[in-house]
Parts: structure tokens; C-alpha cells; sequence
């Protein structure tokens, strides 16, 4: 086929109403074949011309009568007369299609549509054609066939046969509203198809193009008239039985079992529990994430009911009538992105959206890792009218050891009934989400009657601890849709301490950068917190009250001078001083401080420490139409060191009138009809080259530019080279690195340049540069070139340790040629007798940080477990690299965080890959242990038996630091034991061997 004329879509052909006619020739490939339009062959004997008038951008089929011609050997040809106009362009835009493909059937094919298979939480993407077979005694027979294909599939090896599923007497096809699901006009149509052997889900695309699709297959449905006999299929046979061919699987279905549904039961008093399942489009769908009460389904179909029969009544109970849907559906969107659509819908929403309040309860409690000992109705429900939805967050769910490291824990379980129960009794409850990270959980809850409007949740979690993972400090965050309202909930526990107020700022921006929500569209970037409506923060923010002394604060308490104290706040210092929670608001603190008690009772500490009382549990909020009715402490409870704290508002939901919504639809649908999009896109960068100077380890760096969209509305993306996995190398990233551009509208793309672990090593040997070239496709566009460069500075951060032994100079201090050459020297051992001139025997970095930390820090109360400050790891990493120790001036905290990311950043971890499995095989074995390090290369033996010898000083000091063999043998089991299997994570199992391995060293001396 001449490939001039093979369309691409949505590209019109040349020449406003041109006419061409294409042949296609027959490339048998069983019930497949290839051409250039969606046509049709009637069998190997028959064939069919197909005219295509393509009036007002899309296709109306119209099959001429099939023909005998018996006897004949050539291949049938299939003839297309096709009237082009610039309308058409986009028709099948968006399909996944490559430009003129087509799919052409042995038999008679009505109808074809692509569409999503929806299996539990799978999503594939499906070809239908609607196939009509005329026996030879009259009548016709239809089935539905089912296509696997390519991304972009181009020829018939792209397409494979799934399933075939006849329209018999017991086939149905119907629209549903899948259960926990909102329909939203103009959205994908969900429909369920059942036969007495199967039942499939399918989401199939807005527009008319689907419509005369349903249409067509209720027109192919035989009827139930006795008088007419059943369809045989019989020439199905020949599709099912042809033998098995590599590439071409058996059909599927054709004897599946009709599948069951989730199991789903009410949890709680009152609580019914939709957490069962994946968020996908519009539904009101759960997360595996969720550790609790949850039954895994076989495969989701909408119709399968909950167990809460009112819940499955209220979700079928849409206001929006198949009619309605019909009505939308039925006018045409002439093939251009949804996209842009949703776009002008979120330009307009004012014009068919009303406000109405809705009442919300944000709750926080610190519990101290205790279990629940009394009810929780004075916190939750006591004093108030049943609130519409509730925000509950804990921190120090569990404070032991096994939550920290394994992050297992029986409290949430205990906790969560707890809330459940404690829930308002006026009305009932159906928990939408529990998200958890050791110690910090957040639930959500919602009044029944509005679950059908709560859609597209998700919850992410960021650990902000110990090497900025670790989940002991951190945050947990929710966010869904609510009517037309976009809502993020955040509950974070940030770092301890009066002095820490820094490490808390810095906690605080960590978990706005790295907190991001897939969206349903997986095209368009990852929403941040701040991409929301309205954001509720809650937590233990550990914020204190500095510059009084102890009975100063508790005289003003006693006083309730509250105003007066609250001047001495951290929180209120720093978010004056726009360090933090630059745009929330706060409610006054008309309640006493929140921290710290006895346990049992009212009374402020009295233990040794004596800490200071302080307003550490607080609630912001950010957004418009946000009114705090109440912020209070509850002082019945007596639980935990902390008084739980909760926050009543009224909150303006942007719900949605129906029918202007419809009218608006009507309106953006009929101004897209006048568009010509087929034009090409065409963009203005305001930069396309980029140089980063200086580039340190660990050290983001970030240049932005500006895309300027013209007149057409275009998607880019940034694309992958040829023979490339990745659109950029490792230590870059573009964001967004895709999405969607209104006509005269700019986006601003920012690239962030950071060297970590991964990417350092072949920096520092100079078999990787900051060289690339980034490709910024437009779809149907051409494509931008930006050229990205710069200069790395190594450092001791990636380096091997033997390659460190052998720089006496700092590294950077030496020429890049010798570092590059050492960097590339193998691992040596003794027996090798290969031996540099005087090398020493470990990095004179690790020295610096175990002899710093051994004159500063032994009796450093968290040690290894309290994180340090960015900016002096930064100053670390420096005097490291350049040598000038001697310069160093960093708290032990930080220091002990380099020290374990020096660690993490080893490419051959201190226990060599080689002797990984034999560490874990006698890690109950104290001289077999030895021996297994005994085998390991000098230098490697050298630094595990230094800090081997610095941790058992640091023990001796553990009534001063805290410190025990089973804490500093998790935090470095995983550091010096690493899974040589594409360098994965432990597991549980392996995890736990690797710290009784290092146990073993610590309790041992040598």
C-alpha cells in the first residue's frame, strides 16, 4: 500500500473534500487481515465493496450485497471511495491505532469500535467488531469478536484473536452504573455483556461512533419469537478450529465460566467498607495498599452487589437516566481528545456548578503507640450533628521495633475498630480509605448517601526519617473527588524536638515535593498536593513553644493566657517567616497545649526530661469556601502522653446542575465543531539548550523553560530515542513530561538534574556525562530537539571502597583521568598480589565521619534514628570531597545520616555481592560468620571490622544514647547485606537474617 495514502489519524488527505479510491488486497491470516480502512470480506469466496461517504468526520458503512463466485483462487479485493473533509481529522485519534490501519473480518462486519476490557483491576484494550454472517437458508447470524492489538498496530501481526461471542437468544448488552460509581456526562460508557457462559465488562469511548455501535448490536440481537429458529453458528467453527497457530491464540470464552464478584462485608458499627479495590475513572474503588479486612476479588463486575443492600440501591439510584446518557452521547465530538473537552469543562465550571456546604470533621491524635483503652465518642462524635465526612489521623500507632522496621503492627486493626465504632450514631458510615505508614494512619469516612459521589481516590505516603525514607517521621495523605470538588487530605508526624524546627520545615516542603497522586489518565503528570481544591492538614507537627522556661509556659496556662503564649509558638514564628504552610489558615488556640502528660491523667510531665508543654497536634486548611466551626483538645481522653485534637468546618462543594451542565457540554461540543483541527500543532520553546555547571551529589539542580502552544490544541510528550528505554538518562527528569496544550496557552516544563547512588558511580568513572538530547514530541506534530550538558564534580559518594584507599588526596583534588582510572580498577583481593603504592587501609571519608562522630556523638540520645539537615549533608559531602575536615561544623544527627548514606552509595556494599547468601545462610552462626568474613577483599574486611568496633563503643554508652544491638543491626543489616539480585530490596525473611548476621558482631567482641 502506497503509504502516502495511508491515513493518519486524525491527518486528513490533501485537499479540502478529496476524493481517492485505494485497493486492498487479502492477506489471509485466519479470521485477520490488513488493508487501509475498516472494510470487509464476506469469506474466501465472497467480497464486498465498501463506500464510506465521510460527511461531518465520521463513518456511516454501507455494505453492497455479497456475491458468489464459485470456484474463484484470487484473493477477494475490498474497494474504498472515501470523501475526505478537514472535519474528519482526529476521527480515530486516541484509539491506539496506528495511522490507516485497519482490521478486515472473513465475515460481514457491521460495526467496530475499540474499547477497555475490565477484568478486577485490569484494564486492556479491546477491538469489537460486530460481525454478520447469511447463511445459505436464509437469515443472518451475528457475533461479536474480540481483538488483543499492539500500541500501535499497523498490520495484521499486530492484532490477535481474544474471543468470539455469538449474539444468541441469551446475549445481553447493557449500560450499567458500576457499583461506587458516579456517571459523569461525557465520560466512557460502561456496558456488561452476558451469555450463558460468560459475563465481560467494557468501557467503550464517548461519542456517537459508540452509539450506532450499541445501536447496531441491539439490531443484531435474534429476538425471542418461538416462531423463528435459533441461530447455529455453525460457521463459527472454522474461527475456533483451525488448529493452533504461534501467534494467533485459541479464542477465549467460549467455555469461561461466568466469574463472581468482590466479597464485601460492613466493618464496624454502622461502617460499610469500600476499600476493596482500585480507584479507576469515576468508581469509589479501594487500594491493595490497605492492609485490613479485605477479601480479594476474582474480577470486579459492576453488577455484583455489596453486602450493604442500601449501598448498592443508593449507587444504583443515578440521577442520570440511560436516556440522558443517550441524548449526550449521541452528538458528535468529530474525533477530538477527550482532553479538551475536560478542559473547557474545567474552564466553565461555574456556569453549571452550585456551592453547597458540607459538613467535615478533621480529627489528629498521637497515641504514644498505646492501644485504645476507652471510647473515642468524646473526640468524635460528642456535642456535634452527624458530620458528612470524617478525616481521622494517628501518629505513633506502634512505637515498637517491628513496626518501625517491618512495618507490621496488630494496632491498626485495633484502632480502626476503635474509630468505627466511635463514629456519630445518628447516621451511617461507609469508610472510603485507610492509609497507613508505621505509625502515621489516616482514615476517611463518608455518610453513605454520599459514597456515589466520592471519586477517583488515591493515597500515597512519603517517610521523611533517617535518610529521608525511613516512615517512623513523615506522611500519609488521601485525596479524591467529592461532587466537583477536589479535596487532599494530609495527616504527617514531623521531626521531635524544640531545636528541630528546621528539620520540621524541611520535613514539611519533603512531603509536598514528594507526595504525588496518579491520575486517571495516565498521560497527564501526577498531582501534587497543592493540585488540589481544598487541602486539610492535620498531624503531630511537633512544633513547640521556644524561649520560656518550663514554669513560665505553665503559669500562663494556668492563667489561659493563651494569646500570650501563642506568640512564643514555633508553628506561628515559621509560618510568619513563610518556611511553611505558605497559604493555610489556622483556627485561634483557645484550648490548652496538647503535649505533654502523664499518661492516665491531667497532669503535665513530671519525668526526668520534663518537657515543656506545647501545642504539637494542630489542623490547617487551605482552599476557598472553608468555614471552621470548632477547634478544640479533648481532655476526657487520657490514653496517650497527647490530648487528641479535632476541627469542625463547613466545607463549599462545587456540585453539579445537570442541566447546565448538559447545555455547557452542548455548547463546548458545538465550538469544537467549528474548530479546524486539522491543522498541524505548532509550539515556541523559550529555551532549548540547557547547561547545569557544577553538579554535586545529592544536589538538585533545576532549569525550566516555557512551551507556547499556537492555535490548535495539541498533546507533547517527551519520547523515548531509538534503541533507549527511558526519554532521558536516570539523573534527569522533565516535569511534566507530558500533557495537554489549549490553543494560546503556555506550560512551563522544569528539568531536574539529581545524581544519586544509582547514576554517581559511572559519573565519577566517566562512562556516563551530563550529555543528553531530549525529544519533545507534539502529537501529530513535529518534533523539538533540547540539548542538555554540564559537568559533574566527583565525589567520595559512589566511589568503590578500594578506589578510596588509593586516593591519599581528596577526590577532588585529583586529576579526573586518575579518577577515572581508579574508579574503573576491579575488586582486588591479597591473592591477587596486585598492590598500588601505599594504600590505606579504609577511606579516609568514612574515617573523618566515625572519628567525628566517635568524639562528638557517643552519647547522642537517637542516634542513626533522628534525620539530619539537607543543607548540612550538603557542607558534609564538600568537606569530604575537597579534604578540609577541619571545616566541618554539622550536628552528630547529620552526620550520622552521611555516614549511612556513604553506606548506601557503595556499588559493592561493604559485604560483597559474592558473599551475600553465605552471610545469610550462617547468620546464626557467630565463627562461621567470621570466616565468611575473613574471605571478603582487605579493604572491605578493614571498614566492616571499624564499624563493627564503632558500634560496639557506641553501645557502651547506651544508657546515654539509647541505643541497642537490635536497633543498630536493622539500620545496618540492610546497608552492608544488599540483595545481589538486581540490587533489590531485602525481603522480610532476608531482612531479619541480615540484621541477626550483623547481631552476631555486635554482642561478639572480636
Amino acid at each position: 500500500m502506497d503509504a502516502s495514502m495511508r491515513l493518519s489519524a486524525p491527518l486528513p488527505l490533501s485537499g479540502p473534500m478529496a476524493e481517492k479510491e485505494i485497493r486492498v488486497y487479502w492477506q489471509r491470516r485466519k479470521s485477520v487481515f490488513t488493508g487501509s480502512v475498516l472494510a470487509s470480506a464476506h469469506c474466501s469466496k465472497h467480497s464486498t465493496v465498501l463506500r464510506i461517504p465521510c460527511e461531518a468526520g465520521h463513518y456511516h458503512p454501507h455494505f453492497a450485497d455479497e456475491r458468489e463466485s464459485e470456484g474463484r483462487s484470487d484473493p477477494p479485493k475490498v474497494t474504498r471511495r472515501m470523501r475526505a473533509s478537514s472535519r474528519r481529522a482526529g476521527r480515530w485519534a486516541g484509539l491506539g491505532l496506528a495511522p490507516g490501519f485497519v482490521l478486515v473480518f472473513l465475515d460481514h462486519t457491521q460495526q467496530a469500535v475499540q474499547g477497555v476490557l475490565c477484568e478486577g483491576d485490569s484494564r486492556q484494550s479491546r477491538l469489537l467488531g460486530l460481525v454478520r454472517h447469511r447463511p445459505r437458508h436464509g437469515g443472518q447470524e451475528h457475533a461479536l469478536f474480540l481483538y488483543t492489538h499492539r500500541r500501535m498496530a499497523i498490520t495484521g501481526d499486530d492484532v490477535s484473536l481474544d474471543q468470539i461471542v455469538p449474539v444468541s437468544r441469551d446475549f445481553t448488552l447493557e449500560e450499567v452504573s458500576p457499583d461506587g460509581e458516579l456517571y459523569i456526562l461525557g465520560s466512557d460508557v460502561t456496558v456488561q455483556l452476558d451469555t450463558a457462559e460468560l459475563s465481560l465488562v467494557l468501557q467503550l469511548p464517548f461519542g456517537s461512533h459508540t452509539r450506532m455501535f450499541l445501536h447496531e448490536v441491539a439490531r443484531a440481537c435474534p429476538g425471542f419469537d418461538p416462531a423463528t429458529p435459533d441461530p447455529e453458528f455453525l460457521w463459527l467453527s472454522r474461527y475456533r478450529c483451525t488448529g493452533p497457530e504461534p501467534e494467533q491464540p485459541q479464542p477465549l470464552g467460549w467455555d469461561a465460566a461466568p466469574e463472581t464478584g468482590p466479597r464485601r462485608s460492613g466493618i464496624g458499627g454502622g461502617v460499610s467498607d469500600f476499600d476493596d479495590s482500585r480507584s479507576d475513572k469515576k468508581g469509589l474503588l479501594g487500594d491493595p495498599a490497605s492492609s485490613w479486612g479485605q477479601d480479594t476479588p476474582d474480577s470486579l463486575l459492576p453488577r455484583q452487589n455489596k453486602s450493604k443492600s442500601e449501598i448498592t440501591d443508593m449507587v444504583r439510584s443515578s440521577t442520570i437516566t440511560v436516556t440522558d446518557k443517550a441524548h449526550i452521547l449521541s452528538m458528535q465530538k468529530f474525533g477530538l481528545r477527550d482532553t479538551i473537552v475536560k478542559s473547557r469543562l474545567v474552564q466553565e465550571e461555574e456556569d453549571y456548578t452550585y456551592i453547597q456546604n458540607f459538613r467535615f470533621f478533621v480529627g489528629t491524635y498521637n497515641v504514644n503507640g498505646q492501644s485504645p483503652k476507652e471510647g473515642l465518642q468524646p473526640w468524635l462524635s460528642h456535642g456535634i450533628q452527624a458530620p458528612d465526612v470524617y478525616c481521622v489521623g494517628f501518629q505513633e500507632l506502634d512505637l515498637s521495633k517491628e513496626a518501625f522496621f517491618f512495618h507490621d503492627t496488630p494496632k491498626e486493626e485495633e484502632w480502626f475498630k476503635a474509630v468505627s465504632e466511635g463514629l456519630h450514631p445518628d447516621a451511617k458510615y461507609a469508610k472510603v480509605k485507610l492509609i497507613r505508614l508505621v505509625g502515621i494512619m489516616l482514615l476517611l469516612y463518608v455518610k453513605q448517601e454520599h459514597a456515589a459521589h466520592i471519586s477517583e481516590v488515591e493515597a500515597e505516603t512519603v517517610g521523611t526519617g533517617i535518610m529521608g525514607r525511613m516512615g517512623n517521621k513523615g506522611g500519609v495523605a488521601i485525596r479524591f473527588q467529592f461532587h466537583n470538588t477536589s479535596i487532599c487530605v494530609v495527616n504527617s508526624h514531623l521531626a521531635a524536638h524544640t531545636e528541630e524546627y528546621e528539620r520540621r520545615n524541611q520535613d514539611y516542603k519533603d512531603i509536598c515535593s514528594r507526595m504525588q497522586f496518579c491520575q486517571v489518565d495516565p498521560s497527564l503528570p501526577p498531582l501534587t498536593i497543592s493540585k488540589h481544591d481544598v487541602i486539610l492538614w492535620l498531624g503531630d507537627l511537633n512544633y513547640r513553644i521556644e524561649e520560656l522556661d518550663v514554669e513560665t509556659v505553665k503559669k500562663l496556662i494556668e492563667e489561659k493566657a493563651f494569646q500570650t503564649l501563642y506568640a512564643y509558638d514555633q508553628l506561628k514564628t515559621q509560618v510568619a517567616a513563610k518556611a511553611v504552610f505558605e497559604g493555610f489558615t489556622e483556627g485561634e488556640l483557645t484550648f490548652q497545649p496538647t503535649y505533654k502528660y502523664d499518661t492516665g491523667s491531667d497532669d503535665w510531665d513530671t519525668s526526668e526530661k520534663c518537657r515543656a508543654p506545647a501545642w504539637c497536634d494542630r489542623v490547617l486548611w487551605k482552599g476557598k469556601n472553608i468555614t471552621q466551626l470548632s477547634y478544640q483538645s479533648h481532655m476526657a481522653l487520657k490514653t496517650s502522653d497527647h490530648k487528641p485534637v479535632s476541627s469542625v468546618f463547613d466545607i463549599g462543594v462545587k456540585v453539579v446542575n445537570e442541566e447546565r451542565y448538559r447545555k455547557t457540554l452542548e455548547e463546548i461540543v458545538r465550538s469544537l465543531d467549528k474548530m479546524e483541527n486539522a491543522n498541524i500543532p505548532s509550539v515556541s520553546l523559550s529555551k532549548r539548550e540547557f547547561c547545569f555547571q557544577n553538579v554535586k551529589y545529592m544536589q538538585l539542580q533545576v532549569q525550566s523553560f516555557t512551551i507556547h502552544n499556537g492555535q490548535v490544541p495539541c498533546q507533547f510528550e517527551f519520547i523515548n530515542k531509538p534503541d533507549e528505554a527511558s526519554y532521558c538518562k536516570k539523573w534527569l527528569n522533565a516535569n511534566p513530561s507530558r500533557g495537554f496544550l489549549l490553543p494560546d496557552s503556555a506550560i512551563e516544563i522544569e528539568l531536574e538534574l539529581f545524581v544519586n547512588k544509582t547514576t554517581a558511580t559511572k559519573l565519577n568513572s566517566g562512562e556516563d556525562k551530563i550529555e543528553d538530547i531530549l525529544v519533545l514530541h507534539l502529537d501529530r506534530g513535529k518534533d523539538y530537539f533540547l540539548s542538555v550538558s554540564g559537568n559533574y564534580l566527583p565525589s567520595c559518594f559512589g566511589s568503590p571502597i578500594h578506589t578510596l584507599c588509593y586516593m591519599r588526596e581528596p577526590i577532588l583534588d585529583l586529576p579526573l583521568e586518575t579518577i577515572r582510572e581508579l574508579t574503573l580498577m576491579p575488586l582486588q583481593t591479597e591473592d591477587d598480589g596486585i598492590q598500588l603504592e601505599n594504600p590505606l587501609g579504609i577511606p579516609k571519608e568514612l574515617w573523618m565521619m566515625v572519628d567525628y562522630l566517635y568524639q562528638n556523638a557517643v552519647q547522642q540520645e537517637d542516634l542513626f534514628q533522628q534525620p539530619g539537615l539537607r543543607s548540612e549533608f550538603e557542607h558534609i559531602r564538600d568537606c569530604l570531597d575537597t579534604g578540609m575536615i577541619e571545616t566541618l561544623s554539622a550536628s552528630n544527627h547529620s552526620v550520622a545520616e552521611a555516614l549511612l548514606l556513604f553506606l548506601e552509595s557503595l556499588p559493592e556494599p561493604v559485604i560483597c555481592y559474592s558473599t551475600y547468601h553465605n552471610c545469610l545462610e550462617c547468620s546464626g552462626n557467630y565463627t562461621a560468620s567470621k570466616q565468611v568474613i575473613s574471605t571478603l577483599p582487605t579493604f572491605h574486611q578493614n571498614v566492616f571490622n571499624y564499624l563493627m568496633a564503632f558500634l560496639r563503643e557506641l553501645l557502651k554508652k547506651s544508657a546515654k544514647n539509647h541505643l541497642d544491638e537490635n536497633i543498630l543491626a536493622s539500620i545496618f543489616g540492610s546497608l552492608l547485606l544488599r540483595n545481589p539480585a538486581g540490587h533489590q530490596k531485602l525481603d522480610m525473611a532476608e531482612k531479619k537474617k541480615a540484621q541477626e548476621f550483623i547481631h552476631l558482631f555486635l554482642c561478639n567482641s572480636p
